[in-house]
């Protein structure tokens, strides 16, 4: 591709929303992560006890771990709603965007 085409894309009003919706979206999903991850540090600094204590009387698994595996779990669903999203929505728009450039 040369300049001109490069000039267009980024020019282009559909390119400037798909960076902002991207952008934006990124951005929260790591805000939600960093706020749960910080959390769970901050629960084994200042929680310990609260953390190693069994879920139930008589079980050998603390409340960590399933906290601790949750927090796994929830970092591959985000992943998951991001790669959803960007499938859809951000490809929809970058197509657009492509097939304009073009012309």
């Amino acid at each position: 591709m040369n300049d001109a085409i490069y000039q267009r894309i980024e020019n282009n009003p559909r390119y400037q929303e798909l960076v902002k919706k991207r952008e934006y979206f990124a951005w929260c999903l790591s805000l939600i992560m960093l706020v749960l991850y910080v959390g769970f540090i901050l629960l084994i600094a200042f929680a310990p006890g609260w953390l190693g204590t069994p879920i139930a009387p008589g079980y050998t698994i603390t409340r960590g771990i399933p906290i601790g595996v949750g927090l796994i779990v929830i970092s591959f669903i985000l992943t998951g709603i991001y790669v959803i999203r960007a499938n859809g929505q951000f490809d929809s728009l970058n197509s657009q965007v492509l097939k304009e450039a073009e012309q």
